[in-house]
């Protein structure tokens, strides 16, 4: 039998491959052998972590781009597929909160800034459907594909602060059976959208939200800690095993999934 979960010449679209999770992930599958391309805001950023694939021997490639702009989606769609020839899957890792869309603990309800609010919407839920509408066409038309979306630990269960961001993911996650429903009944079984929901991992968007100058946790962070069983934040590298599993032929019967990765966070109770 062949190793099923083999993703050797996969074409591997990743926005926000620029973030701390996106760049990890990227190295990684561009290591198991896939052609990684890179879609980002940060041209410098993605240029270098290009550079850094192909000189350990991968393949990659950068694409700026706007997942809030379909225009610019598009063409980055048919620059790919004018450098690769076929997308196999779609990793939409791009996201991120503002301060208006959060309840810090001295404010209330009524300090929520509605237009923030708004922007966090649509950078996490609009900014994952727009690239999704792009790639699935030329998935549909091969036959074959997956897309994997990012939910949070936040789409499971109300958490303080984050109102704007965990109304987003909450909808990631809907939207991602909604999307596993559909694209199965109408395109057949050979497209299937799953999402990975990390737990906590340093990023640069939460670092001061959970980490103090001086590296220490802050009360926010010690809190994450006493609530995840395994005593610690998550890796980067720890996602990277999943999006393999849920990209390969290893999950060619799972769709619609939310597969957790938090080192048993969401299975916390007092």
């Amino acid at each position: 039998m062949k190793n099923l979960f083999d993703i050797k010449d996969y074409v591997v679209v990743i926005t926000g491959g620029t973030g701390v999770l996106g760049r990890c992930i990227a190295k990684y599958l561009a290591e198991q052998g896939a052609k990684v391309c890179i879609l980002g805001r940060k041209e410098e950023v993605g240029q270098a972590i290009v550079e850094d694939i192909v000189k350990n021997g991968g393949v990659a490639k950068f694409y700026k781009t706007d997942v809030m702009n379909q225009k610019i989606v598009e063409q980055n769609c048919k620059d790919i597929l004018a450098d690769f020839g076929r997308v196999d899957t779609l990793l939409n890792a791009a996201g991120g909160n503002q301060k208006g869309a959060t309840i810090t603990p001295d404010q209330n309800f009524f300090d929520l800034k509605a237009d923030e609010f708004q922007k966090v919407l649509n950078l996490n839920l609009t900014g994952t459907v727009i690239p999704t509408q792009v790639f699935l066409r030329p998935m549909v038309k091969q036959g074959k594909g997956s897309v994997i979306n990012f939910s949070s630990m936040a789409a499971f269960r109300p958490m303080t602060r984050v109102c704007g961001y965990a109304a987003a993911k909450a909808g990631i996650s809907n939207f991602t059976a909604y999307m596993a429903h559909e694209t199965a009944m109408k395109f057949g079984e050979g497209i299937r959208v799953n999402a990975i929901a990390p737990g906590f991992f340093i990023t640069e968007q939460n670092r001061a939200l959970l980490t103090n100058p001086d590296g220490s946790f802050t009360q926010r962070g010690k809190d994450v800690i006493r609530q995840t069983p395994f005593g610690r934040m998550g890796k980067p590298e720890e996602l990277c095993g999943t999006i393999q599993y849920l990209m390969s032929d290893a999950a060619a019967f799972v769709t619609g999934t939310v597969a957790v990765v938090d080192g048993g966070f969401n299975t916390f109770a007092m």
